[in-house]
Order: C-alpha cells, then sequence, then structure tokens
C-alpha cells in the first residue's frame, strides 16, 4: 500500500469511526485513537512505511492548525479574567506529578534519580492535542464562559508542556553527562516562553500590516498563516541547542493578535480554520494511535498502572493546590483535575528517546509511556465532554 493510498484509508475509516462514537455519546477522538491503533503497524498493519515515516510532521501541522484557532478564539478579556490562576496551573501540577513520579519509580522499579526523572516528564506533559478541541468547543458554545474555565485551560495546557519538556532535555542531558544548572533550567523557561510569544506577536504584527495594505482572499490568508506558524516552529527546532522557543505558544499568540487588531478578519478566518481542522483531526489522532504499541504497554504491569495513578494524584493535588484562593467552586474545581489528565502526544513523540539514547531502563520507561496514552487519552476524554455540566 502506497502513501495516497493510506491516507485515503485513515481518511474514510477516520470519519466512520468519528461519526459511530459521537452517536455512542462518547469523544470522536476516541474512536480515531483506536482506529489508529487497531489499524497502526502493531494491529493489522494497514498502513504504508511512507505513511508511517512523515506521521510526525502531519501529526505537527495538524496541532498548528488546533492551535492557530484556538488563539483566535482566545479574546484579551477573557484571558486577563484567568491571567495569575493560568500561570499557576501551567507549572504547578506539571512538577507535582513529574517529580512525584521521579521519587516513587526509584522505590517502586529500582530507577536512579535521574532515570526517575526522564520518566517523571515524560508522563508529565498534557496533551493539547486532545485538550484543546474541546475547550474551544466549549469556547463556542458558550460553557464555562462567565469564568474564563475553557480559556484558562486552553493557556495553562501548551505552557504545561513546556515545563515538563524542558526538564524532561535537562534530564536527559545529565544521562549523556552534559553539564547541569538548575538555575539555567528554571531561568530557561521563562525565557522560552517570552521567546515564543515574543515571534508570535511579531508574526501576528505582520500579518495585521498586510491584510491592512493588501486585500488578500482569505483562503490566501490561511495559507499564509499556516506557512508562518510552520516556519515558527521549524526555528524552534533548529535553535534547541542554544535556546529554547516555546514555538507553539507563539502559535496561538499569532491567532491572539489577529483577533485582537482585526476582530472581524479573524473570525472569518477562524470559521475557516474549523473546517480545515476536520481533516486535521482525522490525521491527528489516527496517527497518534497508530503510534501506541499496546504489547509494549503490557511490559509496564501492575507496578507502571500503579505508578501512573499516583502521579495522576500527585497531578490532581497540584491542580488542587493552583486553584487555592480562587473564585471556582468544588465542582469547577474537579473539572480542571479531569481536563489537565490527558496525555498523548508529546509521550507519542518522545516515549522511545530514551530507548534510542541507550538509557537500561528504556523499554520499561517506553511502556509506562503507551501506557499513560491508553489510560489517561480515553478516559480524560470522557470525563472532559462528560464534564460540561459542571461549568
Amino acid at each position: 500500500m502506497d502513501l495516497v493510498t493510506s491516507l485515503g484509508l485513515v481518511t474514510v475509516l477516520g470519519l466512520i469511526a468519528n461519526y459511530l462514537f459521537v452517536k455512542m455519546k462518547l469523544p470522536g477522538l476516541l474512536g480515531m485513537l483506536l482506529l489508529g491503533i487497531a489499524i497502526g503497524p502493531y494491529g493489522m498493519d494497514w498502513l504504508s512505511e511512507e505513511m508511517l515515516m512523515v506521521s510526525a510532521d502531519f501529526r505537527k501541522i495538524a496541532l498548528i492548525i488546533i492551535l492557530l484557532r484556538a488563539g483566535l478564539g482566545i479574546k484579551k478579556e477573557d484571558l486577563n479574567k484567568v491571567g495569575q490562576q493560568a500561570i499557576k496551573l501551567s507549572f504547578i501540577p506539571c512538577l507535582a506529578e513529574g517529580f512525584s513520579i521521579a521519587l516513587l519509580s526509584m522505590y517502586l522499579l529500582d530507577f536512579t534519580f535521574v532515570e526517575g526523572g526522564i520518566l517523571g516528564f515524560i508522563i508529565a506533559a498534557v496533551s493539547p492535542a486532545v485538550i484543546v478541541p474541546q475547550m474551544l468547543k466549549y469556547i463556542d458554545l458558550g460553557v464555562g464562559k462567565k469564568k474564563g474555565i475553557p480559556t484558562l485551560v486552553l493557556a495553562s495546557a501548551s505552557v504545561d508542556d513546556i515545563f515538563a519538556i524542558t526538564l524532561f532535555s535537562s534530564f536527559m542531558g545529565i544521562y549523556g553527562g552534559s553539564q547541569f544548572n538548575i538555575t539555567t533550567v528554571i531561568l530557561g523557561i521563562p525565557l522560552s516562553i517570552v521567546l515564543g510569544i515574543v515571534l508570535g506577536i511579531i508574526v501576528g504584527s505582520f500579518f495585521v500590516f498586510m491584510f491592512n495594505k493588501y486585500h488578500i482572499r482569505d483562503t490566501k490568508k490561511i495559507l499564509l498563516m499556516l506557512g508562518f506558524a510552520i516556519l515558527l516552529t521549524s526555528l524552534e527546532t533548529v535553535l534547541e541547542d542554544t535556546i529554547q522557543v516555546a514555538g507553539l505558544l507563539g502559535v496561538m499568540t499569532i491567532g491572539f493578535i489577529l483577533l485582537e487588531r482585526k476582530p472581524k478578519v479573524a473570525e472569518r478566518l477562524s470559521i475557516k480554520f474549523n473546517k480545515i481542522w476536520i481533516f486535521a483531526e482525522i490525521l491527528l489522532f489516527v496517527l497518534v494511535g497508530a503510534q501506541v504499541n499496546i504489547y509494549v504497554a503490557f511490559d509496564a504491569g501492575f507496578i507502571g498502572l500503579g505508578l501512573l495513578f499516583l502521579g495522576l494524584i500527585a497531578r490532581s493535588i497540584g491542580v488542587m493546590v493552583s486553584t487555592i484562593g480562587s473564585k471556582y467552586d468544588i465542582k469547577e474545581k474537579a473539572f480542571l483535575v479531569i481536563a489537565f489528565m490527558p496525555k498523548a502526544t508529546v509521550q507519542a513523540a518522545i516515549g522511545a528517546l530514551p530507548m534510542e539514547a541507550g538509557l537500561p531502563s528504556g523499554e520499561l520507561i517506553l511502556a509506562i509511556a503507551v501506557l499513560s496514552i491508553i489510560i489517561t487519552a480515553p478516559l480524560g476524554a470522557i470525563g472532559i465532554s462528560r464534564g460540561k455540566k459542571w461549568l
């Protein structure tokens, strides 16, 4: 089977899986994830090698599309409403889960602290791919608008990943023998965030200038935004050895600037991005599912399952601590706990890196990473969709 045939198969079966799960009152993305597992290389192996080779690129483009759309849906007044709370939620739960798993794995799995840190911050990253589409749906429906909870989750989830991936990279660096300076890491995270936002502001302001000066069709505006957003995230990869840039946060900022400066244009473009997302969503979730090796997950066993469960408890406590003194009631806090549960994108992307680097515990780390996707992505997706009544 060639790449084009695989793409056709993913599209047709993805639409059917989405339809069936929505009919069963379950999140459509759950159907697409399960489809990916079924037709991927660890299931019936229906996808071509070429498709699997470009899978990461397709997933990245799909994620960029939904984050651009997210930026076009975040209003300044809503962001101001949740700003301080978003900062706390963007790092406290992540650090609580990551370091809890790091310490627990030393006793439960006989890991060193460095191995535990690598595992902890692979697992600690939440999945924007699962979270962002559902929050956008709630924003469009006006659910939770009064206290801005969907906007809060949108803003926090992308920054959460920056903390997790930066600390994962730092622990991998220690294992590889590179010098580790905790001060540099701590200072590097806000610098990464600021750089991402600044680049997003620059690109967004450029689009405002272009759209004011020239008459450009909306379809071409979409393509320009998508092209520049891809280049911005590529810059993140180019500079990663010298300085970290929060590229995905920059992508969201582009949409945010456009909404602030040209709201009517932003409204039209968000409708077009919604249409593109129908296809991008299928690619993202089916191909994430295709990365999941359920046989590897079994290697994690009950200890791996217990470790994940304890990590989620630590994250939940982190969420509750972050909301101390907030205006949220107990049901809304419970929704936030569930909203920060799903894991998928990051774990699928970096779960195998320790094994590839020759880490003795690499296979077990991969197994637990895969298990985290299988357990939390479906439960989190269902929980978020059912939690609507709590907002």
